[in-house]
């Protein structure tokens, strides 16, 4: 068995905690709570015949207030660096996060993770404007932790780039 450190980053009220409890639980509840700090959760999966062990870190979002603080990236093996897709200013606060990721861990995967796909008719993100997002290859995915849709595969692509030897 193997075992990763996942770390979910973003904005504030993005959808960070609703996408751990939707993969975790399967679960999901429309009321908001504020994470404060880090919550910690753990789930087991195969994927491509190989057992892992997430340890998924759901990390405060980022705002004017409050920075993710360095120390609890640390170990990370990959992250999830969400945004709302009704909120523009999210995908503003998610470059500037991945670009403070790519100091600490260069070539780390990621996942783009633009959630709460579930709201078409107050989605605003257009494709074009993540087009250009990073120089590095990722994944872009438009999820809803609220219908499920693309979290599970999500969460399997993320651990596939892991298992992935990379160069030092």
């Amino acid at each position: 068995m193997v075992q990763f450190k996942i770390c979910m980053i973003g904005a504030y009220r993005v959808g960070k905690t609703s996408l751990v409890e939707r993969f975790v639980r399967s679960l999901y509840s429309d009321e908001y709570h504020t994470t404060i700090g880090v919550k910690i959760d753990k789930k087991s999966m195969t994927v491509q015949g190989v057992d892992a062990k997430l340890m998924i870190w759901d990390i405060a979002g980022e705002d004017e207030f409050y920075t993710v603080n360095n120390n609890y990236l640390r170990g990370m093996a990959g992250y999830f660096l969400v945004m709302d897709g009704t909120r523009i200013v999210t995908l503003d606060m998610a470059r500037k996060l991945h670009k403070r990721v790519e100091l600490l861990k260069p070539g780390i995967p990621f996942v783009l993770i633009a959630n709460k796909a579930d709201m078409t008719d107050e989605w605003i993100l257009d494709d074009k404007e993540v087009e250009n997002f990073s120089t590095s290859p990722y994944r872009f995915l438009k999820t809803s932790a609220k219908s499920g849709e693309n979290v599970e595969e999500a969460f399997t692509f993320l651990v596939e780039e892991m298992m992935q030897p990379r160069s030092k």
